[in-house]
């Protein structure tokens, strides 16, 4: 778990960031409505979370910064009996206190007062600019005169880029869950059986050890469903002889995991599916192989899409001169996506690809990426030989990068072809 003495130095890290004569804010999530007088269930805002591991709603820090000292501020929501017996308990002034390593705690309906108090004695002012909440908009109209205006979203992200020891054993954690749920799907009987069941199974390992929520939601594709790069229907019943892609990661104590595995159905691969999984396999073993320290993301694209296109002209995909192939963008049609992605707090983590001039940012050690090369043909696509119709193939893994190259965070997690087919009940 990740102590208050560690939230602490990420606030102190933000302070130093500011500008004297600052006020910053950062704020909780909104509860999301369902239907009437019902809600989604709740998830903090990640960068709020990411400065206090505070879990509950009306919540609100405050940071104050001039020349000669700094003040953090917490506001929480106030202990009310009433609200209680409907919504549960809360954690109230004096046990935030008594917790939060900050300067003081506050009732959070006296948030628009302190504000207008403290806006008088500053003159540059932050806040997340994307963020639609009616604090933020009073706080806009507060700070709209003499005021220099910053967007903190920049600053939060940028630290969340490097993870620290504690992150990284809270995604460790994660994907052990998340294994399980993945072997448990390779033994699972699946012909003939409705990709929502096996959707349910994951749902179940991942809150039967503690992981109460999903990442993302799970994408279970049989057959052509594969090859909808967003596919959340998971409706269909499960065919004999098809290829199943499972896109399905939990969630433990805020972090993420993100998983894909593309597994035969029946247990076995076909030969034509065994081409073309072995094509895709090897060229994400050779791009995680290249991640280290002072590699930019965009070189780990460039050279999937290369070696994705020499792939398909091998297997009679596409045809023509590689080099012509990758300056006409004809690898899109069947590899849309980038390489990967960050991954921490959120499954795709809120953390710039560029620097705010515009440079890219290279990969250092302590970022978490994903990497997930992936190929789709539509089983109407008459210019690829007949065998491959119908195929969708991804494979995904999470990486971290490490002072001396790489650790693959979800190496346990089977993929090869062999390690597949003889975890797979076959019928």
């Amino acid at each position: 778990m990740i102590t208050q003495e560690e939230y602490g130095s990420r606030r102190n890290a933000l302070l130093e960031q500011l500008k004297n004569d600052s006020i910053a804010i950062v704020l909780s999530a909104l509860p999301s409505s369902r239907s009437n007088d019902t809600e989604f269930p709740y998830r903090q805002n990640s960068s709020f979370y990411y400065l206090c591991g505070f879990k509950e709603d009306n919540a609100a820090l405050l940071f104050l910064k001039s020349k000669k000292e700094t003040k953090t501020l917490l506001f929480v929501q106030k202990k009310e009996p009433t609200m209680e017996l409907w919504s549960g308990k809360r954690m109230g002034i004096d046990a935030a206190r008594s917790l939060f390593l900050v300067d003081d705690v506050y009732g959070f309906d006296e948030l628009e007062s302190k504000l207008a108090e403290w806006v008088k004695k500053k003159s540059v002012a932050y806040y997340d600019f994307g963020m639609t909440n009616p604090v933020i908009a009073r706080f806009k109209e507060l700070t709209k005169k003499f005021y220099a205006h910053h967007n903190i979203w920049h600053l939060i992200a940028s630290m969340r880029l490097v993870k620290s020891h504690s992150e990284i054993t809270l995604i460790r954690k994660a994907l052990e869950i998340t294994k399980e749920a993945h072997h448990n799907a390779l033994r699972f009987s699946k012909v003939g059986k409705y990709e929502y069941e096996l959707q349910a199974e994951f749902e179940y390992i991942f809150k039967k050890n503690g992981a109460y929520s999903d990442a993302y939601t799970s994408i279970v594709a049989g057959g052509n469903g594969a090859n909808t790069l967003h596919y959340i229907a998971n409706n269909r019943r499960m065919q004999a002889g098809e290829l199943l892609l499972i896109d399905a990661g939990c969630e433990y104590e805020y972090y993420a995991s993100d998983i894909t595995r593309t597994i035969p159905v029946s247990g076995r691969f076909t030969p034509a599916q065994r081409e073309l999984y072995e094509m895709v396999l090897g060229v994400e073993l050779e791009i995680i192989e290249m991640i280290k320290p002072g590699v930019k993301r965009s070189e780990l694209q460039k050279r999937a899409e290369e070696l994705l296109t020499i792939g398909m002209v091998d297997l009679g995909i596409l045809q023509g001169r590689v080099r012509k192939l990758l300056s006409t963008k004809a690898h899109k049609k069947y590899f849309p996506h980038g390489i990967g992605h960050w991954m921490g707090l959120d499954v795709h983590d809120e953390a710039p690809y560029k620097e705010q001039n515009g440079k890219e940012i290279p990969l250092a050690e302590g970022m978490v990426l994903t990497i997930e090369p992936g190929i789709y043909i539509d089983e109407n696509d008459q210019t690829v030989p007949e065998r491959f119709r119908g195929i969708g193939i991804r494979i995904e893994d999470d990486i971290l990068v490490s002072a001396e190259g790489h650790v693959n965070l979800s190496e346990g997690i089977a993929k090869g072809i062999e390690e597949i087919e003889r975890l797979s009940q076959t019928y």
